[in-house]
């Protein structure tokens, strides 16, 4: 298969490891300081400590369900609403200037806004991971609603289908490649969010235990939690790619 080609993951397996044995070296020959940047080798240690001891799954789990969580309230309502602003101009406008004032600010800034008014806790964590992956779902659900070949909907009218049918059989599946690309986007800023909520807000999951590493000075131990979100973030790109060439396999052809 395509996505399984040497060619494809070969030369970033080689920079990862060109920059690793660079990062080793480095710190072995005292031009970096091991106490601050431990070497990779000491971090790999480190990790297997942690996974044998399975001290990784509470926090994993609960990083996780909250970053499921948010995703999935964000992947429905942006769907629901970008279909809708992409269907009907009075929405689109209605709805387009607030979309344009939110959209840009940084969602970490709206943190101490909302300790106001959900509290420091759950709700403002669940909060800021469905509004930052809100958006890149709700905007590429709009375009490629707005940019269905008007053939297409021309056909529909022809056929008489009702305003449902013509979403369900028509407009939801000329617009998944670019909804698919929305959620993508925002999957990565789910887990992003989620680590940043729970430094601000959280009691545990894996950003409170990295913050919570470093103000103990823990190093090595904070450095083999961030390999834990790199290896987190590789396998749900991973697995999000895997289920997209299953669902959408025509998409790969176009490409």
């Amino acid at each position: 298969m395509k996505a399984l080609a040497p060619e494809r993951w070969l030369p970033g397996t080689v920079a990862v490891a060109a920059m690793l044995g660079l990062w080793e070296a480095s710190v072995r020959g005292g031009l970096v300081s091991a106490v601050l940047l431990p070497a990779p080798s000491d971090i790999a240690a480190t990790l297997g400590s942690i996974l044998r001891s399975e001290a990784v799954v509470a926090p994993l789990l609960q990083t996780l369900a909250l970053m499921s969580a948010g995703y999935s309230i964000a992947c429905v309502f942006g769907v629901a609403l970008g279909l809708a602003m992409g269907r009907s101009d009075a929405i689109y406008r209605l709805f387009e200037p607030l979309v344009e004032g939110l959209r840009p600010i940084p969602k970490p800034a709206l943190i101490p806004p909302l300790f106001l008014f959900l509290g420091i806790g759950l709700p403002t964590m669940l909060f800021i991971v469905a509004l930052a992956a809100f958006f890149p779902v709700l905007i590429n659900t709009v375009q490629g609603v707005r940019g269905i070949d008007p053939v297409l909907l021309g056909t529909a009218r022809t056929l008489r289908l009702s305003r449902t049918r013509t979403v369900v059989k028509i407009v939801l599946p000329a617009a998944l490649p670019m909804i698919a690309t929305g959620m993508r986007i925002s999957l990565g800023l789910a887990l992003s969010l989620v680590v940043v909520a729970e430094m601000l807000a959280g009691e545990n999951g894996v950003g409170f235990l990295i913050l919570d590493m470093q103000r103990s000075f823990q190093i090595q131990r904070m450095y083999a939690w961030l390999a834990v979100l790199a290896a987190l973030g590789l396998v749900l790109n991973t697995s999000f790619e895997w289920a997209e060439r299953r669902l959408l396999p025509w998409r790969e052809h176009q490409s």
